[in-house]
């Protein structure tokens, strides 16, 4: 059986990410950045719910109690979904009016990590994107200010590794580094890999169960799968030339669904479903389980 590649939601959001698989509903979870929508699709038949949250939302963890965690344009927010209430839990860069949370994830824990970014990049300015650690009882721990675009971010099965980009032109390079599951603690960053060997810049980011780091090369056309060694495993074409965010999930978590980036396409290319929300299967792996945020 050869890989399929199907747009299951075309919907043409600006910019499509922070995909999470909902296991318990059999849901995906995603948003787009700018216009500040989130959206809950069901899979089996393509319907999508959609809430307007009225800020740029960058990504989101799901709660164990109800709801979502979002990171936003003005700080971490729980959303209740049922009735599209925001309530505040922490704004860590108030005093940067011109950031934004980018991409983020929980770890295998429920910690929820996010990441900052200037929007509109400002490569004439120094770097000012960081990362941040959510903990139950809300609290917050800033982690390494010395990022452009801080993405991709993703845990090694057994929670032992964290991996992460930037997606800055001139940086584009993925990184890893040790990671204390007990205290969620990374140690000092490495090189991982060097997206320059290849199409597409770094963008967001997953494992699968065999603990290969899987990449949407935005700007390429292209999806990597990369080992734990660094090796470039497999390139996956695609029919959109800006991937976002890979997630794995179905009832088995066997197919990779794929949000999308409609915003800066190439102008003439034929690609009349950027933006959408594809589904990939065929691929004969399983990913692992997104765990739930607890606070």
């Amino acid at each position: 059986m050869g890989i399929s590649i199907d747009c299951l939601v075309d919907n043409h959001s600006a910019i499509g990410e922070g995909a999470v698989w909902d296991v318990n509903t059999q849901r995906l979870w995603w948003v787009d950045i700018p216009v500040g929508l989130v959206h809950c699709t069901d899979v089996t038949c393509g319907t999508t719910e959609t809430r307007t949250v009225g800020e740029p939302v960058g990504c989101l963890a799901l709660r164990e109690q109800s709801g979502l965690v979002l990171a936003t344009s003005k700080g971490f927010k729980v959303l209740d979904w049922d009735s599209g209430a925001l309530s505040p839990i922490a704004d860590p860069e108030a005093h940067l009016p011109g950031n934004r949370f980018n991409d983020g994830q929980t770890d295998p824990a429920g910690r929820f990590w996010a990441g900052t970014m200037h929007d509109p990049i400002a490569p004439e300015e120094p770097p000012s994107g960081t990362f941040y650690r959510l903990d139950a009882d809300h609290s917050v721990t800033a982690w390494r200010s010395v990022f452009y675009t801080c993405n991709g971010l993703a845990f090694s099965p057994d929670g032992t590794r964290m991996y992460f980009s930037d997606s800055f032109p001139a940086v584009r390079n993925i990184y890893v580094c040790d990671y204390d599951l007990d205290s969620g603690t990374p140690g000092p960053p490495e090189l991982f890999f060097d997206t320059r060997d290849v199409a597409g810049r770094p963008d967001g980011g997953t494992v699968d169960a065999d603990g290969c780091y899987w990449q949407a090369g935005v700007g390429g056309w292209q999806l990597y799968r990369i080992t734990p060694d660094g090796r470039l495993d497999q390139t996956i074409d695609l029919p959109i030339e800006r991937p976002s965010r890979p997630m794995f999930g179905g009832p088995n978590l066997d197919t990779l669904y794929l949000t999308t980036l409609g915003a800066g396409v190439t102008p003439g290319t034929e690609q009349p479903q950027a933006g959408g929300l594809f589904a990939i299967t065929g691929l004969g792996v399983q990913g692992v389980p997104q765990t739930r945020f607890p606070g």
